[in-house]
């Protein structure tokens, strides 16, 4: 059986980011995009990441275009947009699809870990967030109206 440990996902340039790195982490998983109404949570989550590293967390944004076209540009445009405009300092990975034959493996094991509502094991919107504990279960999934402030509770108990 998978774990949360064995995945990778892909990183820009051609990297690739180990998830056995993250072994005694908090971790919340976001999948983004630029030009969406939500992408001004960049700011809540890069200061969840700021705020919460020091304790052993970390946020891992996932850029996907699959939502109304609401992130199109490559790689190294999306990395400085995040960078340039909410300071992100987060790993920003690769983008990739959260859906369909082509989702990415680590959203295939969130959604699979933490369907949604009715059992849905589809993401119906940019930054969707799975929070991970430190033994790599998956233990919330927030909907994409969950400003990042009102997570820091639940990172807290799981710190």
């Amino acid at each position: 059986m998978v774990t949360f440990y064995d995945l990778k996902a892909a990183m820009p340039q051609g990297k690739s980011f180990d998830f056995a790195q993250l072994k005694d982490k908090v971790v919340l998983i976001v999948n983004t995009a630029s030009k969406c109404g939500f992408t001004p949570q960049f700011e809540g989550l890069e200061k969840l990441h700021k705020t919460y590293s020091p304790r052993g967390f970390t946020v891992l944004g996932f850029p996907c275009n699959q939502f109304m076209s609401q992130d199109p540009g490559n790689d190294e445009s999306i990395g400085s947009f995040c960078l340039l405009n909410y300071g992100v300092s987060f790993p920003i990975m690769a983008k990739s699809d959260v859906n369909g034959d082509n989702a990415n493996e680590v959203f295939k094991f969130l959604k699979h870990a933490k369907p949604g509502l009715l059992g849905s094991e589809m993401i119906k919107w940019n930054f969707t967030k799975f929070l991970v504990d430190r033994q790599g279960n998956v233990v919330e999934r927030y909907a994409p109206t969950t400003d990042p402030k009102d997570i820091a509770k639940d990172i807290e108990k799981f710190l």
